[in-house]
């Protein structure tokens, strides 16, 4: 790492970029730009040299050896599609970029497409064509709306999207026919059109690691609002909202880390920067494109946030021995965002030579220069993207608003930018601006579990022979044989309410079902922990004794009690008025349950990385979020004797008191049949997914769930079109009353059991090593931006 003599190769925004930070590392003494611009011209340790082409890999060579340059770094794909880095590797100086055969992934779409087939590694569906006359009849038997593609490379304008036949036609015939990228035509790709928010993410690779920038979001198109033709980019911003911890976790589990083990297996190790573009399709992550170098605009805009040493990074992926894992890739944990300023007419003909003025950017802010180049002392376009700002700041609207004031520190004739760089982050920031939150309902999950956290101590104090006094299960137990009765079992107890459900019912007049709710929200919590309910008690509390009310909710109770196989011993009813106000009351009540040391649930000991999850459907909303829910009834101007939105056949009212589902019967009769087959139980009842499947997780191990792999009743559609995704995750049960862990062996055979029993069940993911250890995510949600409405 001492003493770095760095071989540049490229002209553009991304060399300057690439220069400006490898100058910064104190291990770099020289960086020669072959043949650079009128942006490397000005840094420290930089020289420009255009005696050569940076295509003459004969006289880069020679040059190389001249100035004893000890790494190259070439940025453009061309070179690197020709073979660079195994010319050099020959005379033995490293390369950061990839050998000529693992370069196809961007050289050959055609390839490309055919690796991620062969490591199943989700694309669009797609059809290879060498032929004109077969490529038109497949266009014309095409169901699906398609994206063309010349092959090989065509300085990233080779990707048509036809909006009819006729341009799908037209634009076949430029490639192949009218030659329009020249040999790159020669063969085309044709895919499906996929929907959804795109994404770039940059990974620094050793043929073994990986490991990436901020996800970026990229603007091909030349007018605002993403119209017009296509370029090579007008502006970029990173990071990406949407680019979720879990989005990113999936991506690098199922996309970036098979990508870099598959090519490894297949003998073209990748070395290098690799760049992934995506497309957030409702069914998860698929690759649009690979690169096989720093992207441009991107790079602009990533490397700002770098906080490590970019010369350190290099050195570590170039070598023979991959060091990638040993070196640090930290960012700054703020945004960027880079404008891009094109010539006159770009991407169309454009004029050269335009002198130009530049003055100095403030701190926080850069100038990358792409198309421009000294003339004498004279600075002057030479390209048709020809100079970009960039800015970083502390939230995304700060960053773009500081790049567009370094756009007012260029000038020159006809120069022409888009206005509305990353337009599409604020159109998400405004459509889910009017969307809610439970906490906007007047309920906090955070402050719910800081109590958990703030009174565990005083909890703890009352431990005792057979109850260890520790809070945050489902259910708590007490060992009778250790409280000083021997033989005896262990007992489980378990305390819920109703929660605001109670309004709906006294609105709608209607009080059996919360009944129901009430016995189900307790038994529910034992079962989990692999006890069976014998014996409940409930608290009925009011402002005024309405005996008809109290009686139907009582008889409710009584049903439920039934449906779980409990008895109902006693209970309290309290008058007080003036606690509660007119026809209000409210409800609790407590299930007790006996069980066994060996059933005792759940068993995070043999929990293991692969264990199944498999999930019980819910009847509806079940018991909890109807805080939130009437609030979204209020801000959609329903009455509950309307006719509810997601139910012809029922009232919004009627719906909504569907009682929860008591799942005791066979999941007791399932454990008895399967043995030790389930590991561990999860009621999804307050906290949705998020917060209640870790509820049974041991440290180390996280919960994969596919939000796509189950039926979602109606409801929660309708709620999806006022509540964001991560809001429905942590408040709802979305679908799924219970999520079982499962040995994947005996899987089968307990869905088969469930199904017997009248469960309708899905299989929804597996347990996963926790990837950042205990301060990792606990349930990784994949495919959550489907839910986005």
């Amino acid at each position: 790492m001492s003493s770095l003599r760095i071989l540049l190769i490229g002209s553009g925004g991304r060399e300057h970029a690439l220069a400006w930070k490898l100058s910064q590392s104190p291990s770099v003494e020289s960086i020669i730009a072959v043949p650079g611009n009128g942006g490397t011209a000005g840094l420290p340790k930089v020289t420009n040299n255009n005696t050569v082409s940076e295509n003459d890999f004969a006289g880069l060579v020679d040059l190389a050896k001249k100035e004893r340059i000890n790494l190259v770094v070439p940025g453009p794909e061309q070179p690197l599609v020709d073979g660079v880095e195994n010319v050099f590797r020959e005379v033995g100086i490293p390369v950061f970029g990839p050998s000529k055969d693992a370069a196809r992934m961007e050289g050959s779409k055609t390839f490309s497409k055919d690796f991620m087939k062969k490591h199943n590694i989700p694309t669009a569906a797609y059809e290879n064509f060498s032929d004109f006359e077969k490529a038109s009849e497949y266009l014309k038997k095409v169901g699906h709306n398609v994206v063309i593609k010349a092959t090989g490379l065509a300085a990233g304008k080779g990707v048509i999207i036809p909006e009819s036949q006729e341009e799908a036609q037209q634009a076949l015939k430029d490639i192949m026919l009218d030659r329009q990228f020249g040999n790159a035509g020669d063969e085309v790709v044709i895919e499906e059109f996929l929907t959804g928010d795109e994404l770039s993410i940059l990974s620094f690779c050793d043929g073994t690691t990986i490991k990436s920038l901020p996800a970026a979001q990229d603007h091909k198109r030349i007018g605002e609002g993403d119209t017009g033709l296509n370029t090579g980019g007008m502006g970029c911003y990173a990071p990406t909202k949407i680019a979720t911890p879990a989005l990113l976790a999936q991506v690098e589990r199922e996309i970036l880390q098979p990508t870099v083990d598959g090519m490894r297996k297949d003998g073209f190790p990748f070395k290098g920067c690799l760049f992934t573009g995506l497309m957030i399709t409702p069914n998860g992550p698929k690759v649009l494109e690979y690169n096989v170098r720093f992207g441009d605009p991107e790079t602009q805009t990533v490397l700002p946030l770098l906080k490590s040493d970019l010369a350190e990074i290099m050195v570590a992926c170039s070598g023979p021995i991959p060091l990638l894992k040993y070196v640090p890739v930290e960012v700054e944990q703020k945004f960027s965002a880079t404008v891009v300023v094109a010539a006159p007419g770009y991407p169309n003909s454009y004029p050269k030579n335009i002198p130009m003025q530049v003055s100095t950017p403030p701190a926080g802010s850069n100038i990358f220069h792409a198309g421009t180049k000294l003339s004498g002392d004279s600075l002057v376009s030479s390209g048709g993207r020809v100079i970009a700002a960039e800015a970083v700041g502390e939230t995304l609207r700060a960053a773009v608003d500081k790049a567009y004031e370094g756009v007012k520190l260029i000038n020159f004739d006809g120069m022409y930018y888009r206005k509305d760089i990353a337009h599409r982050a604020f159109r998400d920031e405004k459509s889910s601006s009017d969307k809610l939150t439970y906490a906007q309902s007047g309920v906090s999950i955070d402050a719910g579990n800081e109590l958990v956290d703030r009174i565990k101590a005083a909890v703890a104090t009352t431990r005792r022979p057979g109850a260890d006094a520790i809070i945050g299960g489902f259910g708590g137990e007490v060992d009778l044989s250790q409280a000083g009765y021997p033989g005896a079992p262990i007992i489980v107890g378990a305390i819920d309410g109703v929660g605001t459900k109670l309004i709906i019912a006294q609105k709608m007049n209607k009080h059996d079902t919360v009944g129901i709710d009430l016995v189900a929200m307790n038994v529910n919590d034992l079962v989990v922990q692999g006890a069976e309910p014998f014996m409940f008690l409930d608290y009925y509390g009011c402002s005024r004794l309405d005996v008809s009310v109290a009686a139907a909710f009582v008889e409710g109770v009584a049903q439920g009690c039934k449906d779980a196989g409990c008895a109902l011993v006693g209970g309290e009813t309290a008058e007080m008025p003036d606690l509660y106000t007119g026809d209000d009351y409210d409800a609790a009540g407590a299930a007790i349950g006996v069980m066994k040391s060996a059933q005792r649930l759940p068993r995070k000991e043999a929990m293991a990385e692969g264990d199944v999850l498999i999930a019980l459907a819910s009847s509806g909303v079940h018991s909890n979020g109807f805080s939130l829910v009437r609030k979204v009834v209020d801000k959609c101007g329903l009455s509950y004797t309307d006719k509810a939105p997601w139910d012809s056949s029922a009232t919004v009212g009627e719906s909504l008191l569907t009682p929860t589902r008591i799942y005791v019967k066979p999941l007791l009769k399932v454990l008895a049949q399967t043995g030790e087959a389930v590991k561990g139980m999860a009621h999804i009842t307050g906290g949705g997914l998020t917060e209640n499947v870790p509820r049974m997780l041991p440290k180390h191990l996280a919960a994969e769930i596919d939000v796509a792999t189950w039926e979602h009743p109606p409801v929660f559609k309708w709620l999806r079109e006022s509540v964001v995704p991560t809001e429905m995750a942590r408040t709802f049960n979305n679908g799924v009353g219970m999520v079982l862990a499962v040995a994947p062996e005996a899987a089968d055979a307990v869905v088969k059991g469930l199904e017997a029993e009248g469960e309708k069940v899905y299989t929804i993911g597996k347990l996963v090593n926790r990837e950042g250890g205990e301060k990792g995510e606990w349930c990784v949600l994949k495919n959550l931006e489907s839910w986005a409405a």
